[in-house]
């Protein structure tokens, strides 16, 4: 029972962190839309996609930019470090690099699903499509900038199509993107001419590349595993705290598989089903306290905790305060 959760490299926050800064925009105002604290977000813990709608509509209302997406996207510099760049690097030529880059483009994002087409001297990467238009759009532009330090400022968009029918003016696409825009596609996608899938990577390296490939395998396989620890949440949220059946053998059984693989797996992780249990009712009791009205009782009920003072003895261990304080301090 998987519904995927989509989520983003963490890079990509912290990236989009330090452009805001530079602009002189609030980033303080905007991360805290979505719960962050003011400084750079860890860049090695990947991001729940869901929050990007709430991300951007704070960042439009803060810098009262109606194109704040396609601004910030502009000024974010090339994502080094990454096991992509590396993939990039040690590939003969940008078309290869570029094909494995579709391979392992969840390590990157698992929230848009790109694919690599060629149609006569016209390549284009699709798949462009997502619901919020200024993630969309600064995604877009990390992507052109990443393109033109790996081809060592060769790549140049041809023409870019976006997903919806109402967007920036076409001359400010242009101005930034350096190409045509054209609106309403059913199909997000960035074309550029065919000959720069044989241009030459300047750092191609063979056993280079098999040590990348490696990495790569590995990070996508951790990747998936990741998903585990949604579906157990999911689980979790499905009423089975409040019933107090939430053992592991049962959790496992709703899984399809032996509590051993669960637990392998959560190992594979650095975790424990205890764990994922404790971060999860963690994060439920400080919600509920902090944006709701129940009383202490049902909220101990809901996070699945036997009494009162089991949940005050956990709570103060996750936080340093009671529930009552902290409620207090956070609805103040």
């Amino acid at each position: 029972m998987s519904s995927e959760n989509t989520s983003d490299a963490g890079v990509f926050l912290w990236m989009v962190y330090q452009t805001m800064q530079k602009m002189n925009l609030d980033a303080a105002a905007i991360f805290a839309s979505v719960h962050l604290p003011d400084q750079p977000p860890d860049k090695f813990v990947r991001r729940d996609n869901s929050t990007q709608q709430r991300f951007w509509l704070a960042a439009e209302e803060i810098s009262r930019d109606q194109d704040i997406g396609l601004h910030v996207g502009a000024n974010v510099p090339p994502f080094r470090g990454q096991v992509i760049e590396y993939l990039f690097l040690s590939s003969p030529t940008f078309g290869e690099g570029l094909q494995r880059t579709m391979r392992y483009q969840a390590l990157l994002t698992n929230a848009m699903s790109f694919t690599l087409k060629l149609d006569g001297n016209t390549v284009s990467i699709s798949g462009l499509n997502h619901s919020v238009r200024h993630y969309l759009e600064c995604a877009i532009g990390i992507l052109l900038n990443f393109f033109k330090y790996i081809s060592e400022n060769n790549f140049a968009p041809t023409e870019i199509w976006l997903p919806y029918q109402h967007g920036a003016e076409l001359e400010e696409y242009k101005k930034i993107w350096g190409c045509d825009v054209r609106l309403g596609q059913t199909d997000g996608c960035i074309c550029f001419h065919s000959t720069l899938l044989s241009y030459p990577s300047p750092a191609h390296e063979p056993e280079l590349l098999k040590i990348h490939e490696s990495l790569a395998e590995t990070q996508l396989e951790l990747l998936n595993k990741h998903q585990l620890i949604h579906d157990i949440e999911k689980i979790l949220a499905s009423g089975i705290l409040e019933s107090g059946e939430f053992d592991q053998n049962i959790v496992a059984k709703r899984l399809n598989r032996s509590a051993r693989s669960l637990r392998a797996d959560l190992q594979l992780l650095n975790t424990t089903y205890e764990k994922v249990i404790a971060h999860y009712r963690e994060r439920l009791a400080r919600r509920l306290l902090s944006h709701t009205q129940e009383s202490i009782d049902q909220i101990v009920y809901l996070t699945g905790f036997s009494e009162p003072s089991a949940f005050s003895r956990a709570f103060k261990r996750w936080t340093g305060e009671t529930p009552s304080a902290y409620r207090q301090r956070k609805q103040a």
